[in-house]
């Protein structure tokens, strides 16, 4: 592959530093052994680079995020920016990045491998096998919409604002994204809003039924409340295939999905925006997990979260489904194998480092392209 594909590592606080660097480990593996090559930049995003330039993210860094082909993005945040200017904490540079690239859909799998089937918080007959689709609408919603903030009253006491809004269009193509991805799987599309209460449900809703009825006829829609869906996860997880629903309950019904599969360290996620006239989309690709400052700099990260994320960007920014899946399948090897982080650990097995885990990935796809 020639060198012009253009690849931004944003490793950003705490343990995405850690393991963004198993990625790299990945990249030069896949440069020497597959003769797949990027051309990498990598730059500051969050607390470092409030550090450095006293903002979430430089307009410098965003520019060469909108011009690359996909972002790998870490982690941001740690108790040492509590109590900086909300416009300039950690997560506003994730949510630039989001918003100015117009990253609207957010895809994140929760799949639970047979070796961490034990590891989830059910029991193994309700996850074991389980493969699901969260499609999260991730420009909109509550944590964008005006007006907000936190006003002071003429009693003395204080308010604070959020609105909760969605239009037409953002509805419908973050559900035709659901309703594609859903055509490649069990081609069954669950809507989630709370349409009981909330009259951006009941735009939803109605949005979502008209995507279905009008260019998926083919597809199995079905609707679910928000809080029943929640319950439902947890309840008989596989009912499942693709769910689709807003920017607040995406965030919420993902945190939930992910502990089915034994640890918020084994999710990736991929953020897509719309494509261009070639077919092109921006794209982030990052981990679920946050940057867990309270084991950051120990080695205790587990980058499978991350390794995963890249393995999404190979298969959705580069369409190269081989290579993603030589990846996914040296992580299912590591795990069949018995090599466990702190985060996934269970008797009997043998506990790594981010770092050996790293490495434990590269040997199994050494193994595997032999």
């Amino acid at each position: 592959m020639a060198a012009n594909k253009k690849v931004l590592m944003l490793p950003g606080d705490g343990i995405g530093v850690e393991v963004m660097s198993e990625v790299r480990r990945l990249i030069d593996w896949m440069d020497k052994r597959r003769s797949v090559t990027f051309d990498v930049t990598e730059d500051l995003v969050g607390g470092a680079a409030y550090e450095a330039h006293g903002e979430a993210i430089s307009d410098k860094t965003m520019d060469v995020a909108i011009n690359s082909d996909a972002v790998l993005f870490g982690a941001v945040g740690g108790p040492q920016w509590d109590n900086v200017g909300y416009d300039v904490r950690p997560e506003a540079g994730l949510l630039r990045l989001r918003k100015d690239m117009d990253l609207f859909a957010n895809l994140r799998p929760a799949i639970c491998f047979d070796a961490l089937a034990d590891a989830s918080s059910l029991k193994r007959e309700l996850v074991a096998g389980l493969d699901i689709l969260i499609v999260r609408e991730l420009t909109g919603g509550v944590y964008f919409g005006e007006p907000r903030g936190i006003e002071t009253l003429a009693d003395g006491q204080r308010r604070g604002v959020n609105t909760q809004v969605y239009t037409t269009e953002e509805i419908r193509r973050v559900c035709r994204v659901a309703f594609d991805l859903a055509e490649k799987r069990g081609n069954r599309v669950c809507s989630v809003e709370k349409n009981n209460v909330m009259e951006s449900g009941v735009l939803w809703r109605e949005e979502a039924t008209w995507v279905g009825e009008n260019e998926y006829p083919d597809a199995d829609l079905s609707h679910m409340l928000a809080d029943n869906c929640a319950m439902q996860l947890v309840r008989t997880p596989k009912q499942f295939d693709v769910i689709v629903t807003d920017n607040l309950f995406g965030d919420m019904l993902s945190d939930v999905a992910s502990m089915l599969t034994g640890s918020l360290g084994m999710l990736p996620s991929a953020s897509l925006g719309p494509a261009d006239e070639s077919g092109r989309r921006r794209a982030m690709y990052e981990p679920v997990h946050g940057s867990a400052p309270d084991i950051a700099g120990q080695g205790k990260a587990n980058p499978l979260a991350m390794i995963q994320s890249y393995a999404m960007m190979l298969r959705y920014s580069f369409d190269m489904g081989e290579d993603a899946d030589l990846v996914e399948q040296a992580v299912r090897n590591v795990l069949d194998s018995g090599k466990r982080t702190g985060d996934i650990m269970q008797d009997g097995m043998e506990l790594l480092s981010c770092e050996q885990m790293g490495q434990a990935v590269t040997a199994e796809l050494d193994k595997l392209a032999a």
